[in-house]
């Protein structure tokens, strides 16, 4: 007479066997798809920092006579609320981007980064944490 082989516990196996990639898979997506829009709202607020500039920091005279850098343009051009309107994903999970502009001999330099960012899975290491944007200004 054959004895019956026990099967018990080979379908768990088989389910953690499935269940482990594909979740490994499901967050590395949910996690460069969060990276992705974050650059992207970084990307947007700089160019809104960088249209504030434009309209309050260029005059006639300025234009007219570069390469000097305009004076009182090298703050954060634009307040709270205008930051959030630009980039209301940057302001999830009490985030907060930050806005600087810098000045050189022939462009202004608008960044926006989130200092706070972090990779939720491991394996990406540190290479995409702290994500920033800029948009150059000639003059």
């Amino acid at each position: 007479m054959m004895r019956k082989l026990d099967n018990r516990g080979a379908s768990a196996f088989e389910l953690i066997l499935v269940f482990v990639p594909l979740f490994t898979l499901m967050f590395a997506i949910i996690d460069l798809g969060r990276y992705a829009i974050t650059m992207q709202s970084l990307r947007t607020l700089a160019s809104a920092g960088a249209r504030a500039v434009m309209i309050s920091c260029y005059t006639p005279d300025m234009v007219q006579s570069p390469p000097q850098s305009p004076a009182g343009c090298t703050g954060d051009p634009l307040s709270l609320t205008a930051k959030q309107n630009a980039a209301p994903f940057l302001y999830f999970g009490r985030l907060t981007p930050t806005l600087t502009v810098g000045a050189s001999t022939d462009n202004l330099t608008v960044t926006a980064s989130q200092a706070g960012f972090t990779m939720l899975m491991p394996i990406w290491g540190t290479a995409l944490n702290a994500p920033s944007a800029s948009t150059k200004i000639p003059f």
